[in-house]
This record gives structure tokens, sequence and C-alpha cells, in this order.
């Protein structure tokens, strides 16, 4: 005798079966003609578990019947394992039941192979050598298996097949007590028994974690099931005896109330232990009821009576009424011991509060699947969590249905809600050839299929195999199909695949990827276009051996990479590059002087000009290393044939010359010059050296100070690199402490970082 709850939980699984059922055509016999038609095929044949086909389709028919499915439901059980038996399984399949139930029995078993064959692909995975770094992967790889069942699952009717037959799987192993195949366990326990728990199939959920755990920790299962000490039916006997008791005295009471129970199964005894770290005597909820009421007065009315039938724990009592739960939670929890001193849980809440943790944001499923986040409770969240909130929501209106609440005909308003409600449809779930399942959106291609594998793949497709035969590269791939990529060892993707209108690619990452390869390699002929400009200057200028990096960093990039990208693209002129190569060089202590400009008066006036202490009329030249001027401190130095060359007494030329030839150097001195500006006065050239940050109108606004200065500018030479320009202009002077007056007002204009005397 099952308890109250169970009853409830069953009846949900049955309106679920019965309005998945309804879609498929009612015939008679259909269950008997299903078998008659299947067993000459099955007959004989064994699953890769060993167990006869014909016998697992016979207990998942049972296992549906017991879920509440009708005789077309559990026909179908037949036709899926008949149609790997047939060559042409649809056409026949069709013609012997309609379309719908061939179309069911392909779906079905498309999944079992899409499953078997990602089960093979993990366990192949874990026994070779790179079994520990693919721990990542494999758990990757069961989400997807997850995933892939949903997406089919668009067809209820997948659902209750899949999980019948996995179920039945686990009760095949524990009664022969084989070892099970790696994976089965596993599997069933992240992907089949969530799937049920969401699905609202309790039971189903329950047992197939149950055996599951079995064969995952024989070793736990077999203590906990001892701690236990009575079989699992005996203890839904005794829940169910108080469940009626409590019931009586809340109707003698004047409560109209639900009362439900179950007892906990070993897993989720389990699960609680470690999850809380508890040892099993202080799990109280091994035995479980559930008082429903109609309002919150009677809440606190059922709570005072239970209390006075049972013996209350003190510190086992939470008032989710008064306090919800931070996911709007609500329920009064109490633990208490019945006669023979064993603790049952007891939750009372109202019809709206069940309702509201049933399917709500505090569901059942959400916190109890909450993993590493416990059992505090979290809420639904993502495309993910928000699919599954559909699929529930779209059980619950056919539960309604199945109960006579809609109008018309259920089984018609069934299939036309199932045809209406949002499904899976934007993804489907593809299989490489080693069986590792591929997620793609709806309507991708090959191509699309290809990069998502790996982008090189992608680059180098030049056509596919799907389900071993060659297709064209814009096919839309479905559901389950088995690609396999045709590759060339070099090449690069082509043009057309980004021609929307061709139909060569549907997912954005894919043409992201194909658009940077087209965008690397006009990359890469811009570099090179600059890399050979930039070597045949440095031919031309006889520099070859110059590093190529070395001459970049000098330049201000960061890799010789950067600078050919730039000069490749016409935004850097090579003439920077020469400037670079041909800085101005030392002055040879006899050649390159630059004569005095003479004054408008003549040396003799002793107003301008320099002075050769001790001798006359003597020629003399200022240096172009250093451009000396009045005041700077001066030195001459004796030339071969073209007299004194005048140098400022800091010049680095000054000091090499005079460490090999200091007898040659002579005491000069600047002769009288007439006022600065006046009609007189003698100019001499000087350079100054600008550092600033490049920007608009830069040059115009240094050349308004020189001539606001009065400062003639005979020459100037710019250069501009990645946002910074160095400039260097050469200036008239009548005195160098006039140049540091219009110095400092350069440096005083907007981005100007440095300026100078050279």
């Amino acid at each position: 005798m099952k308890s109250h709850g169970a009853d409830t939980q069953a009846g949900q699984a049955s309106a679920l079966a019965a309005a998945t059922a309804e879609s498929l055509p009612q015939q008679t016999d259909a269950l008997a003609r299903a078998r008659a038609f299947a067993e000459p095929l099955l007959a004989s044949a064994v699953l890769d578990t060993g167990e006869s086909v014909l016998a697992h389709a016979d207990a998942v028919a049972a296992i549906l019947a017991t879920m509440g499915g009708s005789d077309a439901m559990q026909a179908a059980s037949y036709l899926v394992y008949a149609c790997e038996h047939l060559n042409k399984p649809h056409e026949v399949i069709a013609k012997a039941f309609g379309d719908n139930f061939a179309d069911l029995a392909l779906e079905t078993t498309k999944l079992v192979r899409l499953q078997r064959m990602a089960r093979i692909a993990q366990t192949a995975a874990g026994r070779g050598p790179q079994a520990a770094p693919m721990a990542q992967t494999t758990a990757a790889q069961t989400e997807s298996v997850r995933k892939m069942l949903l997406a089919f699952s668009r067809d209820l009717r997948v659902v209750m097949l899949r999980l019948a037959s996995r179920l039945q799987t686990l009760r095949h192993f524990a009664a022969t007590k084989l070892p099970l195949p790696p994976g089965l366990a596993a599997e069933s326990m992240q992907v089949f028994a969530p799937l049920a728990n969401r699905l609202g199939i309790w039971e189903v959920k329950w047992e197939l974690e149950d055996l599951a755990f079995r064969f995952l920790e024989p070793g736990t299962y077999r203590q906990v099931a001892q701690w236990l000490d009575q079989k699992r039916t005996a203890r839904e006997l005794a829940v169910d005896a108080v469940r009626r008791a409590l019931a009586d005295d809340l109707h003698a009471h004047g409560i109209n109330a639900q009362v439900q129970g179950r007892p906990k199964n070993i897993y989720s005894i389990v699960k609680k232990m470690r999850g809380k770290s508890l040892d099993f005597a202080h799990v109280f909820d091994i035995r479980a009821l559930r008082v429903i009421v109609s309002t919150v007065d009677e809440c606190y009315a059922a709570l005072a009576l239970v209390h006075s039938k049972f013996a209350p724990i003190a510190a086992e009592f939470d008032d989710y009424i008064a306090k919800p739960k931070g996911n709007g939670y609500q329920s009064l929890h109490s633990v208490v011991r019945d006669a023979q001193g064993q603790a049952i849980e007891v939750q009372i809440r109202t019809h709206a509060m069940h309702q509201h943790a049933e399917h709500g944001v505090a569901a059942h499923w959400v916190y109890k699947e909450a993993g590493t986040k416990g059992y505090a409770g979290v809420s639904a969240s993502g495309a993910y969590d928000a699919k599954i909130a559909v699929l529930r929501q779209l059980m619950a209106w056919e539960r309604e249905l199945s109960r006579g609440e809609g109008a018309g005909n259920p089984a018609s308003a069934a299939v036309a809600g199932a045809d209406a409600a949002p499904s899976f449809d934007d993804r489907i779930y593809v299989l490489t050839p080693e069986a590792a399942i591929v997620e793609l959106p709806q309507g991708a291609t090959p191509v699309d299929f290809a990069y998502s594998v790996h982008t090189t793949l992608g680059h180098r497709c030049r056509g596919a195999r799907v389900d071993g035969a060659m297709v064209p590269l814009h096919t839309p791939l479905k559901n389950g199909q088995t690609v396999e990529i045709i590759t060339v060892k070099e090449g690069g993707p082509s043009r057309d695949w980004l021609n929307p209108e061709l139909g060569f690619l549907s997912s954005p990452r894919a043409r992201a990827k194909v658009r940077a390869w087209f965008n690397a390699l006009a990359m890469g002929e811009t570099v090179a276009k600059g890399r050979e400009a930039v070597e045949k200057l440095l031919q031309r200028e006889g520099k070859t051996a110059v590093k190529l990096d070395d001459l970049a960093a000098r330049l201000g990039f960061n890799a010789a990479e950067d600078l050919f990208e730039v000069v490749g693209k016409d935004e850097f002129s090579l003439r920077n590059i020469e400037i670079l190569l041909r800085p101005p060089e030392p002055v040879a202590p006899d050649e390159d002087l630059v004569p005095i400009r003479k004054p408008r008066q003549s040396p003799a006036s002793g107003k301008g000009g320099v002075l050769v202490v001790g001798v006359d009329s003597l020629l003399t030249q200022l240096a172009k290393c250093c451009k000396p001027a009045p005041p700077d401190a001066i030195s001459g130095f004796v030339t071969r044939g073209k007299g004194v060359s005048i140098h400022r007494a800091d010049c680095p030329n000054l000091r090499n010359m005079v460490g090999r030839s200091g007898e040659r150097v002579i005491d000069v001195q600047w002769g009288g010059a007439s006022a600065p500006g006046g009609k007189d006065a003698s100019v001499y050239p000087v350079d100054v050296a600008i550092e600033a940050v490049d920007r608009q109108g830069l040059l115009r606004d240094i050349s308004e100070v020189f001539t606001k200065e009065k400062m003639n500018v005979i020459g100037v030479q710019t250069q501009s690199v990645k946002g910074m320009a160095w400039m260097t202009f050469t200036v008239e002077v009548a005195d160098s402490g006039h140049l540091g007056r219009v110095l400092r007002a350069v440096t005083a204009l907007e981005g100007v970082r440095v300026a100078r005397r050279r």
C-alpha cells in the first residue's frame, strides 16, 4: 500500500503519461499488435547491456503502465526497439501504425543511439593516457547529454520512454547482480534522475537515484540500508499508518486537510548527511508527513494538534510562515516522535504555499539540485532553467486537461497545446566521429560544426559526411546526426562562407572566426608590403646590418611588425627612417666650419665678431657642431688652412680635439657687440630641440613665439611617431640669453614637454 503523497505523485505522472500518449492514435488492440509486430524481430536480439530486447520492451511497457501510460504509449515501447531491425523503419511502421508512431519510434531510437555513443566515448576517454586532464571535458560532456535529452523532450513521449527504459536497465542489473557497464550509473544519477525530478515524476526519480547510488557506492548504500533496519515496504506502511491516524484526528477537529507521507529514499538520506555534515542519528526526516490546509490559521491549528498527539523535539522547529526563506518559501516544519520513539518530520502549509513550493522559484527541484550551494535555496536562472520551467507549466496544463478542466476534447487540446508551447528548437546536438556531443544553433551547417570543434578544422574544411553520406557544406544539420569533416592540409576559408544568401554559416561564432582569418590575411599582406619598403630603404642607405627590432625601438615601436604595419598602411613616412639613419655627423677639426656672418659694421671697429688673443686679423669661423653664440664661453682651435674654429667650451668635439692636439688650442673671446636688436648687432645660428605631444597647429604656435620674439628661423626639421613630435629649429640670435627667454615661452605652450638648446 502506498502513502497518499505517493498516490498524488503517481497520479501526476499518470496524468503526464496520459496527456503525452493522447497524441498517439488510439487503435484497436494497439499494444497486442505492436508486440506481435516486434516479437519476431526482437526474440533473439540482445541489448549491449546483455538483457533480452524483448524482455526489456515488456518491462518498459509495464513501467509505463504503472506511470499511467495508455495502451498506445506502451505499444510505442515495442516499436522503438523494432526500428533498429528494419531497413526502412519509418516507412514500415507508418504503414502499419501511422506516421505518429513512426516519428516517435525513430526519434527515440536516435536519442538511444546518441546516448550510447556518448557514453562509449566518455569511457574510452577515461581509460586513455589523458584520463586525468579529461575530467572537465567529461563533466561538460555529461551536461551536453542532459541538454540533448531536454532538446529531444520537446516530445514528452520520448522522455517517458527513455526514463522507463533506463529504470528497467538498472532494475535488470540489480536483479542479476551483474556489474553495471561504466558510465551508466553516473549518467542515471546526473542526467535521468534530475530530469525525472524536474518533470515531477518523483517515484521514478527516487528509484533511479537509489539504484544508481547502489552501483556507484555499494558500501555506503549497504550501510545506510542496515541503519534503516526496515525494508522499504515496511517503512512505507509505517508512514502510511501515521498519516491515516493524523488525517482522521484533523478531520475530527474540523480541519479539512490533505495529509501526504513518504519515507525518505536512501540516496536522499546520504545526500543530506553529507550536505549538512550530519550523522545518521540526526537525520530526522527519514519519515516525513506533509499537511496541506486552506488558511494560515488552520496551519497553526494543525500544528497544535500535531504537538498534542506526538512528542515534539523543541530544537527541530522552524516557522517559515512568520519568517519566510529568502526565496519566498513558506511552511511550518516540526520534528516529533511517535509512540515507538521514531522521529517524523511534519510540514504544514496552505495550498498556495504548496503550489509556490512545488512550481514557483522555491520549487523542490531548485534547492535539492543546488549542488555546492547546499540547502539554502536558490532561484532558477538562465535560459536552461527557464526552459525547464516551460515544461513544468506545460505538464501542469496537461494535468488540468486530463482532469477535464479544459474545454472540448482534452486529447485534441493537448496536441494543440503541445504545438503552441515553447520548445527547445533553438539548439541541436550532433556527434563527432568519436561520439563527442557538439551543441549547435538550429540551422547550423557542417561548416558551423567544424568551427565549433576547432578553428583550424573550420579553416581547412572542404567537405563533409553526415551519417556516412557526402553532403554539401551548406546542408542544415539535424539532431543526432554524426558529422565527419573532410579537410586539406593547408588553406583557409572561402569568402563565399560570409555571404548570408548562400547559407554556409548560421553561427555568429563561426562567422567571427572566418572574418578574423581574412582580417589576419589582409594584415599579413600589409606587413609584408611595409617590410619590403623598409628593407629597400636600408639597402639604399647601406644599412642592411641594422637589426629591424632595434630600428623599430629607436622609432618608438614595440616590435618591427608594428613598424611594418604603419609603413604598409602609408601612415608612417620613410623620411623619418632616413633622418634617423643620417644624423648630423660630428664636425672634423679641419672642415665643415661656418664663417661668422659679417657684422653690419667692420670688425676693425671692435664692436662685433671674435677676437683671437694676441693675434690680429686672423680668420675665425663658428663650428657647426655646437653653434656658439655670445655670451657662451668659447675656445679656439687652429685648423689646417681654415683659420681658427670657434667652439663652445663644453663642446664634446672640442674635448676630443684637445685630447689629440692640445697645443693647437688658443684663447679667444667675443668682440664688442652692439645692443641686441640694434642696427649693428651681429647674429648667430643656434639649434633648438623641441619634444611635444603632436597636435594640429603645434608648428604654427611655436613659429608664432619665434616671430613674436623677433627671432629669425632659418631651418626646421620635424618628425612624428605615434603621437609624439620631435622638432629641430635653427634660429638666428644675437646672444644666448635672449634664447633662454624664448625657450621658456615655447615650453609654456600646450603639449610641449621639452624645449632646449642643442
